[in-house]
């Protein structure tokens, strides 16, 4: 990243390059996490989406259920993306559906002990990988880290 940047220094001098300095690594960075995240889930024998789906789930304390409209929410996915992971997941065992007591038209979904225990094992993998990549930073420097990210991210959502 360094070489990157002294190169469009020497080439663009005229340009404040501060932009590239943050968000180059935030994307490389972006990409090495995308990679531990695939292969912590590939170990548990579970997708990126899946995981999402069973962690809002888990998230959500016991007794573990959502509406798909929550589930949508947290995933950020249309109805129709839902009703198919919902659907998949139901058919691996990791989720099941019910209907919803205070909405008769409605249904929850609820996590099962087998999906539960998938997505703790794929959540702690995870974590492992993380904290390895966070090795390297002192625990003050981590939280100034994660500090400034959460200030920059705060207007974008």
């Amino acid at each position: 990243m360094d070489e990157l940047v002294e190169a469009w220094a020497r080439e663009r001098a005229d340009l404040d390059l501060a932009p590239v300095e943050v968000f180059s690594r935030i994307s490389r960075l972006a990409r090495l996490l995308d990679k531990a995240r695939r292969e912590a889930f590939t170990a548990h024998l579970v997708e990126t989406w899946e995981f999402d789906v069973l962690a809002a789930l888990r998230r959500a304390g016991s007794p573990y259920q959502l509406t798909p409209g929550a589930l949508l929410r947290e995933t950020m996915v249309t109805s129709g993306t839902m009703t198919n992971r919902v659907d998949r997941l139901a058919l691996r065992g990791f989720v099941e559906r019910s209907p919803d007591p205070s909405d008769r038209r409605g249904v929850l979904v609820r996590l099962t002990p087998e999906g539960k225990k998938t997505v703790d094992g794929a959540f702690e993998t995870l974590l492992a990988s993380e904290r390895d990549l966070l090795d390297g930073l002192p625990a003050d420097d981590r939280t100034r880290l994660a500090a400034l990210l959460r200030q920059l991210m705060a207007p974008l959502r």
